[in-house]
């Protein structure tokens, strides 16, 4: 008599525009071998693409539209109520563009995942594409990072990078950087899944020791 197997864990993406990271991470999850499964997608806007690449993944939806709340405190109460229901072992920020509140980062301190297009702490918030190319930087890149109250500022878990070439434009920059979030998005969900890794008292830890800076894939 073999024994059920044990449950993986249950992932929750939130997403706000075309889904391409959402997406990156629903192929992982069909890989036969992958620990976790996504359970939900959410979302802040009603006719955001990423809401279709779930709804053709047979996923379940939910849409919290951030412009039918008059603050947000009470958008993020609504969200939260809402991501509770569904009771995810990891919230994943794909492309989520809103600031969260304290009280909402709180609720999921160490269990919450976002990817920013830089290479944090650089270039934090918005057109980090332009501001490397304004810069004349020679490196470039993505950054995930644990989810806390300073924004774009929680611990960074690992990086990828990608060179800037002398002809890139803010567009073709923004590419380089989205095919490497593909990558690596689903690298740091699956280290999460198999619990190597977690937020401690002194920043990021991976197989149970603490790191002294992120894990980075070589630019290419």
């Amino acid at each position: 008599m073999k024994a059920d197997p044990a449950p993986v864990p249950k992932i929750l993406v939130l997403a706000s525009g075309s889904g391409t990271n959402l997406q990156a991470l629903i192929d992982a999850t069909r890989e036969r071998d992958f620990p976790g499964e996504i359970i939900a997608v959410g979302c802040n806007k009603p006719g955001a693409f990423a809401l279709e690449r779930a709804a053709q993944a047979n996923l379940t939806t939910f849409v919290v539209d951030h412009t039918k709340y008059g603050s947000r405190e009470e958008f993020d109460a609504a969200l939260l109520a809402e991501i509770l229901r569904h009771n995810p072992d990891l919230v994943v920020l794909a492309g989520f563009m809103r600031i969260l509140t304290s009280d909402f980062v709180r609720a999921f301190r160490g269990r919450m995942l976002n990817i920013h297009p830089s290479l944090l702490p650089a270039y934090t918030g918005l057109n980090t594409h332009q501001r490397v190319l304004e810069a004349g930087d020679r490196t470039h890149g993505v950054s995930i990072h644990f989810v806390t109250e300073e924004l774009d500022g929680g611990p960074v878990i690992a990086q990828a990078e990608v060179a800037v070439a002398e002809d890139d434009t803010p567009e073709s920059l923004a590419e380089k950087v989205q095919q490497q979030e593909h990558v690596l998005y689903p690298i740091v969900v699956r280290w999460f899944c198999e619990g190597r890794i977690q937020l401690g008292t002194e920043g990021v830890m991976f197989d149970g020791a603490p790191i002294e800076r992120p894990m980075r894939l070589p630019a290419n």
